[in-house]
């Protein structure tokens, strides 16, 4: 049976958006991302966002979902439902494969478990309640309500409270909540043996801030009027190289604390993936140390199955 969507996934810094579009280029697919912040303009390095692996043997990969935001906006779960849908539809009308690709758990799941986010409305009330409470406080309301992957839930005031309020809602509202087509799918995961994935993330960072000029994509952001509780708020790489920008650390402390923020945050990715297998999604694992050939041949095969 021909599957209307393939999902690559996997943790930081695996080489899923690479291999996504050399599927497409084979598939005459289109690459849908599912990545919370590469949605957003202007910030590139620090998301990982990278566009040069659309381009396959001289052919452009067509692309969605990517620098759909300006910097400074939220977006959010429900948002990517209801731009992922009509991108979704419109490229299996155009009789395209569509390649779903990113390691955001939530976003991953909101479109392949069938139900829909809604539009979660301000609670003045509560927010005004807990806006009285501390960071640890707030963090143990948050785990009541639900469980917690992203750590970035915990790290910024505003957003822990949204959090729970998001959470309230649902919990509270849960017959209002519309169905999501059901996607008749296939999910290939990539994974690396953890020392390996450590060491791919520790050099990839070194890359992005010697050559790729990572620090000076955070100081143009803020030059573009990008707040600096703005780009906290992003959290990983825009905290914490904007925290160095503000003299709060110096710049080796910038360097160990978001090596050490990176793999805590791949690890936290690969713990999500569990859960979904634990749920009941299949996924297809695929050893990161294969070559491009050898894990498209595995990918090919098993739709073919």
């Amino acid at each position: 049976m021909q599957k209307n969507l393939i999902v690559i996934l996997g943790p930081t810094a695996t080489g899923k958006t690479n291999l996504a579009a050399n599927l497409a280029a084979k598939m005459d697919g289109e690459v849908i991302s599912a990545d919370s912040r590469q949605v957003y303009k202007g910030m590139d390095i620090g998301t990982g966002k990278d566009l040069a692996d659309f381009l396959v043997e001289g052919k452009q990969i067509p692309y969605h979902l990517i620098d759909i935001v300006d910097a400074g906006a939220e977006y959010n779960v429900f948002e990517f439902q209801k731009d992922f849908l009509p991108v979704y539809e419109n490229v299996l009308n155009r009789g395209k494969q569509a390649i779903l690709c990113g390691g955001t758990g939530m976003y991953l799941e909101s479109v392949l478990k069938g139900y829909r986010f809604l539009e979660i409305p301000e609670n003045k009330e509560l927010r005004a309640e807990l806006e009285l409470k501390s960071i640890d406080e707030l963090i143990a309301i948050l785990k009541q309500e639900k469980e917690v992957h992203n750590t970035t839930d915990t790290i910024y005031k505003k957003r822990i409270i949204r959090a729970i309020e998001i959470a309230k809602f649902q919990s509270e509202n849960e017959a209002l909540i519309r169905d999501f087509p059901k996607i008749n799918h296939i999910i290939f995961g990539i994974k690396f043996e953890r020392e390996e994935r450590r060491e791919r993330i520790t050099n990839r960072l070194k890359k992005r801030f010697k050559e790729e000029g990572m620090l000076e994509e955070v100081k143009q952001l803020i030059e573009n009027g990008v707040s600096a509780d703005k780009l906290k708020f992003y959290g990983l790489e825009y905290k914490i190289i904007t925290e160095h920008l503000l003299g709060e650390i110096t710049y080796n402390e910038m360097f160990e604390k978001l090596n050490v923020a990176i793999h805590q945050f791949a690890k936290r990715q690969m713990t999500w993936f569990r859960k979904m297998e634990r749920n009941g999604f299949n996924i297809n694992w695929i050893d990161g140390a294969l070559s491009l050939d050898d894990k498209l041949a595995f990918i090919l095969k098993k739709i073919d199955e």
